[in-house]
């Protein structure tokens, strides 16, 4: 009876226990790296918003456009051309 309860109780919680610290452990780790050594946006970084087809490209890889003295972003040249043309 008590090997019995052993066995079919006590045994399997143990490993359950086991495995979920082991893999807890692992998830924490990863996660706290991840947030603690997150840049800060910088403004440079900020999404602009296409006038023409409303996605938000980044300064960095969109083209832009210079219109009375704003600088316009598009997400591609055929954005661009519709909205000077």
């Amino acid at each position: 009876m008590i090997r019995g309860f052993f066995v079919d109780f006590i045994l399997p919680l143990l490993l359950f226990l086991i495995v979920r610290s082991i893999l807890g452990s692992l998830f924490k780790r990863g996660r706290g790296v991840g947030v603690q050594n997150r840049a800060e946006p910088s403004p440079s970084m900020e999404l602009k918003k296409d006038p023409v087809c409303g996605t938000y490209v980044s300064p960095a890889t969109g083209v832009s456009r210079s219109v009375q003295g704003h600088l316009i972003y598009f997400c591609s040249k055929e954005c661009r051309d519709k909205f000077v043309g």
